[in-house]
């Protein structure tokens, strides 16, 4: 009885016998049996609006419910979940012998689309590193600038910054050797201003260390592990930004990852050279960078290009 409770209510007899089925034979949880009555209900109304019912579609009427969502301004992600859920709706119906043919099984997924990473402007990136630079030389203020130079700099994930060992840093200071992704090593090139930072940072690093002891890490800490955690380096980080007049929302160490890559292909960085600097397998993760490059110079020449569309000025005669 418990099961049957959880079941959404909708107008459709057969929609309520696929979703029983979901409960009783597969444990489905409340939340997936409320997503799946949701994006039923709604293809039922659009179709009900046609005149038919989910039961009666034909794949013409699913295609058009599809394209209908598109044209909603749906997420890829949104369009997605509704064809999944009906897909699995008609395959009950043909295998409960409710109907003979699956009207679902030839609609196309739609296209996934591509999301392009949040990263930041040079402006707004030269104001974090300002802000950071003037916070004053205290331990704390000398280990935030450091951070963030290093992640700017070298394009490191966060983990790889928090987890750095001291062993990392190249004798010449110039380099750290980077354990990323897969045990893979890869050298990431620190510039003055990293290294700088670094070297403060080192001096008043014993601070942060018990009298006496020692640590292995970079950025040691009296935790589990031994080192700073990620969420302490993403708390610092929305601090620094509200301080800086940015939106610490839009802050978050992987943005500033964001940021190196997207900064150095604008300025005509080789992508292959990216691709090994932040440690990418495939070259096709780091090509995302270039669609982020290419997205702003396309509103760059849509707001300033003299024959970009402007409005029409009507001429009298």
């Amino acid at each position: 009885m418990g099961r049957r409770r959880q079941v959404p209510r909708l107008d459709d007899p057969h929609a309520e016998a696929f979703l029983e089925m979901l409960a009783a034979a597969r444990g489905a949880a409340k939340a997936t049996l409320t997503a799946y009555g949701s994006d039923l209900a709604h293809a039922a109304a659009f179709l009900g609006r046609r005149g038919t019912t989910l039961a009666a579609a034909t794949t013409a009427d699913l295609r058009r419910y599809m394209a209908s969502l598109g044209a909603a301004g749906a997420s890829p992600a949104t369009a997605s979940r509704r064809r999944a859920a009906m897909r699995q709706f008609y395959r009950f119906l043909v295998e409960d012998d409710r109907r003979p043919d699956d009207p679902a099984a030839m609609i196309d997924a739609p296209a996934a689309g591509r999301r392009l990473p949040k990263t930041l402007s040079e402006t707004d990136m030269s104001a974090l590193l300002t802000t950071a630079r003037a916070d004053g030389d205290s331990p704390a203020a000398l280990r935030l600038a450091a951070m963030v130079e290093l992640l700017y700099a070298a394009g490191l994930r966060v983990s790889e910054l928090a987890a750095l060992p001291f062993g990392a840093i190249d004798r010449s200071g110039d380099f750290l050797r980077v354990r990323g992704k897969g045990g893979k090593e890869r050298l990431a090139p620190l510039n003055a201003a990293a290294r700088r930072a670094l070297q403060a940072y080192l001096a008043a690093r014993s601070t942060f260390l018990p009298e006496g002891a020692t640590s292995r890490f970079v950025f040691p800490s009296n935790g589990r592990t031994g080192h700073v955690s990620t969420a302490r380096v993403a708390q610092l980080l929305k601090a620094l930004a509200a301080r800086a007049g940015l939106d610490p929302r839009r802050l978050s160490p992987h943005v500033l990852r964001h940021a190196f890559a997207t900064h150095l292909i604008d300025h005509g960085a080789d992508l292959r050279a990216v691709q090994q600097m932040l440690g990418h397998a495939d070259i096709a993760t780091t090509q995302i960078y270039t669609h982020v490059a290419g997205e702003r110079l396309k509103r760059l020449v849509e707001t300033h290009h003299p024959l970009a569309a402007k409005p029409r000025v009507s001429r009298t005669k």
